[in-house]
């Protein structure tokens, strides 16, 4: 018998990425991006980012076909097509599934307005019991912008789609979203388990501008003959998954139940949990959507705390304390420091307002420091110890939300490549760490697997998914990340009340 493989996509802001699985071995046959420099964004007005969805789906092209040509694989030995994408996207369409205008994407802010006066005029009780948020930069407040300032634009919109919709458009030439999908742009009632209708009737939306809803996992298009002739795709190949890039990243990292966390420390960190009850933080810190496998008669909420200033961070610190050596070079020195940098504090939130601190600009600072005794190696340190801190910080919310964290899921890479920054995480969380070799691609890939009904469920999906390491909390130094901790964050409460 042939081969048969699962194709991932992964559209990201900056490149859209593409994977063949092999499905009996579930190995990563070959990986491809496009394009090999970061996308371009359309920014007219400070705060505003928009991209040409026609972008998304012509680098998509150009990475399948590499893919193929790189594995000599035909669409025929591809069985299925799974999907992750860019959240809180906005793009729409009119009646003949033409694009009408640039995406407004993820980090666009014109909307903040819009969604701050929804919450105020719709109450935080609605808000947050119905819509776990406040409708804030979400994609329906993207729309309301569009309703505002481009009428006559907006009278011509047939359906709204998030990214990931679109290309699951182009190549089945059909319309549709997930549960997830709306709940992360704040156009689900968990209360009625429907479509937000006070939140649409608020805003002036026609329920019919919505997208038809399909399961997260489930056949949910099949390639046309158009997208099949322009991409060498089998026509009918199912589309069998999508999910935004946060939800997607947990699911290629095996994370489906409650308590499970999965856990990114780039740039900007993220600490993804799986709520298993509808609940929600009353002061809005972390953001709540539908997580992958949500349904109508199982909760599964995926609880997102993100963090802007931590890779950031730890880049700044070897720019100007460390240039002389490499990242493993300085992770080595910072352990030659013992746990709490003997009385260093870095505050790590130097990037922006941060949600978990109720969307306060605070700006990095060291406290503590002692010329007499302390070095680059307590500064290197502190700053890991800062980020892991915050890290913890906002998994304090998801635990009294009542989420009980013991495992931590991770990729190998940014943050998580330092020993220091996973024991540290370990320590003061009291969760075991594992490390996995994984990605967003793979996971959209598998993930299309298990909604074609080839892996029966996601045991199987990712039972070969490969363990790089697991970090035991060491139980003898508890106490000595426990008061670095509760010191840390003494620190950081006198200095955000000051």
């Amino acid at each position: 018998m042939a081969n048969r493989y699962l194709l991932g996509f992964d559209v990201g802001s900056s490149s859209v990425k593409a994977s063949l699985v092999e499905v009996e071995s579930g190995q990563t046959a070959v990986t491809a991006f496009y394009p090999k420099s970061e996308a371009p964004m359309i920014a007219v007005k400070a705060g505003w980012a928009e991209q040409e969805p026609q972008m998304w789906w012509d680098n998509a092209k150009l990475a399948l076909r590499q893919v193929m040509a790189d594995s000599g694989i035909t669409g025929k030995e591809i069985v299925a097509i799974g999907i992750s994408y860019q959240m809180h996207g906005l793009v729409c369409v009119d009646k003949n599934r033409e694009v009408l205008r640039p995406s407004i994407i993820w980090c666009d802010s014109r909307a903040v307005p819009y969604g701050e006066r929804a919450f105020q005029e719709l109450g935080s009780d609605y808000c947050l019991s119905h819509l776990l948020n406040s409708p804030g930069n979400f994609t329906a407040s993207k729309l309301a912008w569009v309703k505002e300032n481009e009428p006559a634009l907006y009278e011509r919109i047939d359906k709204i789609m998030l990214p990931g919709d679109y290309i699951a458009m182009k190549l089945s030439g059909e319309v549709c979203t997930t549960i997830s999908g709306l709940s992360e742009g704040m156009m689900w009632d968990f209360k009625g388990k429907c479509p937000a209708k006070s939140l649409l009737d608020y805003y002036g939306f026609d329920e019919h501008i919505l997208a038809n809803i399909v399961p997260t996992f489930a056949v949910q298009g099949e390639v046309s003959r158009a997208a099949a002739a322009e991409t060498g795709l089998r026509e009918a190949t199912p589309i069998s998954y999508r999910a935004g890039d946060q939800p997607n990243n947990a699911v290629s990292l095996n994370v489906f139940n409650p308590g499970e966390i999965a856990s990114t420390a780039g740039t900007s960190g993220v600490v993804y949990g799986v709520l298993g009850d509808v609940n929600y933080d009353v002061k809005s810190r972390v953001n709540t959507f539908a997580h992958a496998n949500y349904t109508l008669e199982q909760d599964r909420l995926g609880v997102l705390l993100c963090i802007n200033g931590t890779g950031i961070l730890n880049a700044w610190v070897h720019r100007n304390v460390t240039p002389d050596i490499g990242y493993a070079d300085m992770n080595q020195l910072a352990e030659t420091a013992p746990i709490g940098s003997e009385g260093v504090s870095i505050i790590p939130f130097g990037n922006g307002s941060e949600r978990v601190l109720e969307n306060k600009e605070v700006d990095c600072s060291i406290h503590g420091l002692n010329f007499n005794k302390h070095s680059k190696a307590h500064i290197v340190r502190a700053a890991q110890e800062g980020i892991v801190f915050s890290f913890c910080y906002g998994m304090e919310i998801m635990r009294d939300m009542g989420m009980d964290i013991r495992k931590i899921h991770a990729g190998n890479a940014n943050m998580f490549l330092s020993p220091l920054f996973r024991d540290t995480l370990a320590g003061v969380s009291g969760a075991t760490i594992e490390l996995y070799e994984t990605d967003g691609s793979v996971g959209a890939a598998k993930g299309a697997g298990m909604g074609a009904g080839i892996y029966k469920n996601h045991e199987e999906a990712f039972s070969t998914l490969r363990k790089l390491a697991v970090i035991e909390p060491e139980e003898h130094l508890k106490a000595a990340y426990a008061d670095a901790y509760a010191r840390w964050k003494s620190v950081l409460n006198n200095y955000i009340n000051q």
